[in-house]
């Protein structure tokens, strides 16, 4: 891929969290780049044979005897991927839903010094998102939350909320993701971490992908996602605005 060389794709490692994902997991390792060897499964405590079809494609599985949330989740497959030598931390949902033959493109942006992060951007029409087949009410919501998010952060993302995203080792060392929250909300306080610390966030299109078996939070899991999300960024405001300090925002 462009100039990337073997040394460059050995500092790649891809991170799965999933959940009760036998259905889709295979058809997602499948669709990433031939290239992208290192691979780990964190399976968050799966009633069904999520591990077992991880383990079949030859990739790194990690375990979670119990459900612990899906936070929990990103924060086991981070810590593997810094501690195995990842200068770039490619973090994809199991659920078949992104195109990930653009997780070398997301990677080589990172490795030229372009960006810190780059995320999956799926809304580049509303056409294509609501023909691709994501319902109505989640995309007037991704819609009017980035939209909020973007003005408030000072940033110009397509979509904040993606399951594609792409992470430089040196972003992770900075951020104090170990702080966050253990369920859904992590994504966000993430983000808005990433943010105060200043770092790089760019996006690469990518087409919606909302199948039978594609897995989606319910309206009160999205609730609470929103509720976390705005917790954080008024946390954040707060912090800003140096009326309440907190070291979340700060580099580790």
């Amino acid at each position: 891929m462009g100039n990337m060389t073997h040394a460059d794709l050995e500092k790649i490692w891809v991170f799965i969290p999933a959940f009760n994902s036998a259905a889709t997991l295979e058809s997602t390792l499948r669709d990433l780049p031939s290239e992208l060897t290192k691979i780990v499964v964190v399976d968050d405590g799966s009633t069904d044979n999520t591990s077992q079809v991880a383990k079949a494609n030859s990739v790194n599985v990690i375990t979670h005897e119990k459900n612990s949330g899906y936070g929990a989740t990103q924060k086991s497959g981070y810590k593997f991927a810094l501690d195995n030598g990842a200068e770039v931390v490619i973090m994809l949902h199991a659920d078949y839903q992104y195109d990930s033959r653009v997780a070398l493109i997301m990677a080589e942006l990172i490795l030229l010094g372009n960006c810190d992060l780059v995320l999956g951007n799926r809304i580049r029409t509303r056409r294509e998102a609501l023909d691709g087949g994501m319902p109505v009410w989640r995309y007037l919501i991704n819609r009017l939350s980035t939209i909020f998010e973007n003005v408030l952060l000072g940033q110009n993302l397509g979509d904040f909320h993606s399951g594609l995203r792409a992470y430089s080792a040196k972003a992770l060392n900075q951020i104090r993701f170990e702080s966050n929250s253990d369920n859904f909300a992590f994504d966000q306080e993430l983000l808005v971490q990433a943010c105060a610390l200043g770092l790089r966030i760019g996006d690469i299109p990518i087409p919606v992908r909302y199948g039978d078996d594609s897995s989606s939070i319910s309206i009160i899991q999205t609730i609470r996602y929103g509720n976390g999300a705005l917790k954080i960024l008024s946390l954040f405001m707060l912090h800003k605005l140096k009326i309440v300090r907190n070291s979340r925002f700060s580099s580790k």
